[in-house]
Formats: C-alpha cells, sequence, structure tokens
C-alpha cells in the first residue's frame, strides 16, 4: 500500500534512526517498501538500505531526479517521501492509514496531501502551529515528511529533475489548500541527540 522513498547523500548517521522508525509500519503491513535513492555516496548509506532490507537505487543525478525514479519505481499506491534523519512518532501508522482512507477516493488532480507537524510544534496553541505549518508549506519545506498518492504524484509530474530545491517546487504545485497537517509529529535526528 505505501511506499517510503529517502533519498540518501553521504547520510549513514542519519539514516538508520529513520528506518528504525518505519519497523512498526512494515509490521503492520502499512508499508510495503522502503527505496533508498543515493546519490553515489562515499559513505555506508546504501549498505546500511540494503542490509535493512531497502530497495537501493544509486545515481549521480540530482535529488530531483533521484527522488522522481524512486517514485517511479515505487510498487506502493501512496507515497511517503522522508529525508534521513526525520523520525515519526509511534502514531504515523495510524495516522497515515487514517488519512490515506479518508483521501482514496479523490481525484488526482484534486487529492489532499499530509506533512508531519514538526514535534518541535506540537505544544504550541492551534493557530501558532497553523501559521508555522502554512509558512512551511509556502516556503517550500517538507523536511518532515510528505504522504502523497502515487496517482496524485504522476498528475503533477513528480519532483523536477533539474530544480536544485525539488521539494519546494512540488509543494508549490500542490498548493497550500492540498495540504493537511496529519496529528502525529516527526523530530529530526538532531532534535533528538
Amino acid at each position: 500500500m505505501l511506499s517510503v522513498v529517502i533519498a540518501t547523500q553521504e547520510n549513514e548517521r542519519e539514516l538508520v534512526p529513520t528506518l528504525t522508525a518505519l519497523v512498526g509500519g512494515a509490521v503492520d503491513g502499512l508499508l510495503s517498501e522502503v527505496i533508498i535513492a543515493d546519490g553515489a555516496s562515499r559513505d555506508a548509506s546504501a549498505q546500511i538500505g540494503e542490509h535493512a532490507g531497502c530497495q537501493v537505487l544509486i545515481s549521480p543525478e540530482p535529488r530531483g531526479a533521484r527522488l522522481k525514479a524512486a517514485a517511479a519505481a515505487a510498487r506502493g499506491r501512496w507515497l511517503l517521501f522522508l529525508a534521513p534523519g526525520v523520525v515519526p512518532e509511534g502514531t504515523w501508522i495510524d495516522e497515515s492509514r487514517r488519512f490515506i482512507h479518508a483521501t482514496v477516493l479523490e481525484k488526482p488532480r484534486r487529492q489532499r496531501v499530509a506533512v508531519f507537524r514538526p514535534a518541535s510544534a506540537s505544544f504550541r496553541p492551534a493557530l501558532l502551529e497553523a501559521f508555522a505549518l502554512l509558512r512551511g508549506v509556502v516556503g517550500g519545506k517538507a523536511g518532515y515528511g510528505l504522504l502523497i498518492g502515487k496517482a496524485a504524484y504522476d498528475h503533477l509530474g513528480g519532483h523536477d529533475a533539474r530544480d536544485p530545491e525539488p521539494e519546494r517546487a512540488l509543494l508549490r504545485r500542490i498548493g497550500r489548500r492540498r495540504v493537511v497537517a496529519l496529528r502525529t509529529t516527526a523530530r529530526l535526528v538532531t532534535e533528538i541527540t
């Protein structure tokens, strides 16, 4: 049902906690595969992915091209793009499933997408949190994950292979009205340590 795509470039240290956080989704049956789109790293990023049972695609292409190629290779009907070092809290499985079931019948050109809330924003008043999320979407920051139907992703043309900030360009094409914040949060490895 769900394919996770992670673009790596010298991210061995950040990759391990992200992959660890995904184990529950595989056990639960929500997560069908994890694809590592590695940028020909010289560290152990690709090897870590292989040892964890991920499909590893290695290419020296820019991040946008790697993300797009990984999405094309994905078998799941839903895609979850995560950056290395993003660790979703344990409720991500139920929240992702709830969102998928709520939006599965929406047409790809209008289908909503979801993002995790930053854990640092979890105790903010709702209005401040809404402004922070809106600022992140308008600014194109998908650093805490992007959950999108594969048909909607394809309809949008996927990540721009030439754009130096492919996540920002994709979020602009999606538009802020279609972005929903999941109730679950995610932390960056740097926030944990």
